[in-house]
């Protein structure tokens, strides 16, 4: 391991430390309920899911999970509750999904992080990973996808370096 690498490792786990640094603009969930799997999308106009809690409400205890987990990341208001629906449970639920990760998994984000020298855009899709960083370009890895993946450590694939020719 060359020191360029080990100095990346080093900022790796300074940026892992400060996950408030990154902000997903687009992410895209399979979380796995106590019924049935669903997918949970959040984008630029703000949450969906495919469970029938969701279709009624606008809210349900998958969405609340994932802004229990990923507050950090979201900078945003969570999702009010809605009239009719049963806050309890939904509340208890999310907290229990919340401590249940193994039912999560996520396939895709975007995500915005803000570095010490430049900000970055950082990618995921299906276990590839991308970033605008130029250390990314020439290694296939960067800081960044290391400390997103040390925050995001079981609900994502690990990225892999490439050799240095």
């Amino acid at each position: 391991m060359d020191a360029s690498m080990i100095n990346k490792i080093q900022k790796a786990s300074d940026y892992a430390s400060q996950p408030e640094r990154a902000t997903f603009n687009n992410l895209t969930v399979e979380f796995h309920g106590a019924n049935s799997n669903h997918v949970v999308c959040l984008d630029r106009d703000g949450w969906s899911c495919s469970c029938a809690g969701f279709r009624a409400y606008e809210i349900c205890p998958h969405i609340m999970a994932l802004e229990i987990l990923f507050k950090p990341l979201l900078k945003r208001r969570p999702v009010p509750y809605a009239p009719g629906q049963n806050i309890v449970s939904d509340v208890e639920k999310a907290n229990r999904y919340s401590q249940e990760t193994d039912r999560i998994r996520i396939n895709s984000f975007d995500c915005h992080f803000e570095g010490y020298n430049k900000n970055h855009q950082v990618t995921y899709n299906e276990g590839v990973w991308t970033s605008t960083a130029s250390f990314f370009a020439q290694r296939g890895v960067c800081s960044h996808t290391m400390a997103l993946e040390k925050i995001l450590k079981g609900f994502v694939q690990p990225v892999r370096a490439q050799p240095v020719a």
